[in-house]
């Protein structure tokens, strides 16, 4: 309870009593969560649980039946796809959706905000700054050395390091992660968390995940979705320890 005086927690975003239904299934169920800025949050569950649908309500491509999802005080269920990315919630899908024929740099450079409207395309030209801005995503996506060559030829897991920088180009607050190491080798799986650990200085990240070892190397916070509702909330240790968690999920 807030006492009188105090002001409620701001959170980066609030989910609350969100609710989707496809045919009268409820997907998402009276759903409410909470993200602060500079955290990590993974949603975790059984397939089925309204993990996906989370993030595309999220992100207005789906739109809710009841509820509210507020980033920053703006309310997006009333926003389009397009105004919710402007507001600053960045999205990757589970398949890489890069350009294959273009370079490492020109992935990136087509990314870069300026180019995005229709005039801005027009007039955009490769300075200084965008240079600067690529070199930066670059080595953070640990591909600095692979700049000049067509993506085609990068691993699976470098495509998608390549299209997280995509995402960071654009400087979202929110980015949203739907399964980044499926497929993924070792070492890459652990890069990636490193990757991740770096770049919440400035964002908060949201990750679906069902590999373990990587949700224990990142979660700042896990949430347990199961049948469209939380099963369980907080730290790894926590849930990992939840009777209830051990016997719809993990117990596997």
């Amino acid at each position: 309870m807030t006492t009188i005086g105090t002001p409620p927690k701001e959170y980066l975003l609030a989910v609350e009593g969100l609710t989707v239904s496809f045919d009268g299934f409820k997907a998402v169920n009276d759903l409410s969560f909470y993200v602060d800025e500079n955290e990590i949050r993974v949603i975790i569950g059984p397939n089925g649980a309204g993990k996906t649908t989370v993030l595309d309500l999220i992100c207005g491509k789906t739109k809710s039946s009841a509820g509210s999802i507020r980033f920053r005080e703006k309310e997006l269920t009333k926003m389009s796809e397009s105004q919710i990315v402007l507001a600053g919630v960045g999205r990757k899908f589970q398949t890489p959706s890069i350009y294959d024929d273009l370079t490492v740099f020109e992935n990136l450079e087509i990314s870069y905000p300026r180019g995005r409207s229709v005039l801005g395309a027009l007039t955009f030209k490769r300075d200084a700054a965008v240079r600067e801005r690529v070199a930066e995503v670059a080595e953070a996506i640990f591909l600095k050395d692979r700049l000049h060559d067509n993506a085609a030829f990068l691993s699976h897991g470098q495509k998608q390091w390549l299209e997280i920088g995509m995402l960071l180009i654009q400087d979202p607050e929110l980015l949203m992660l739907d399964e980044p190491v499926a497929g993924m080798s070792v070492s890459e799986r652990i890069k990636t968390a490193e990757l991740l650990n770096t770049i919440i200085k400035n964002r908060s990240v949201l990750v679906i995940e069902h590999d373990m070892k990587f949700v224990e190397d990142i979660a700042h916070k896990v949430t347990v979705l199961h049948q469209g509702k939380i099963l369980s909330e907080g730290s790894m240790e926590k849930v990992k320890n939840d009777p209830k968690v051990v016997e719809v999920y993990l117990g596997h």
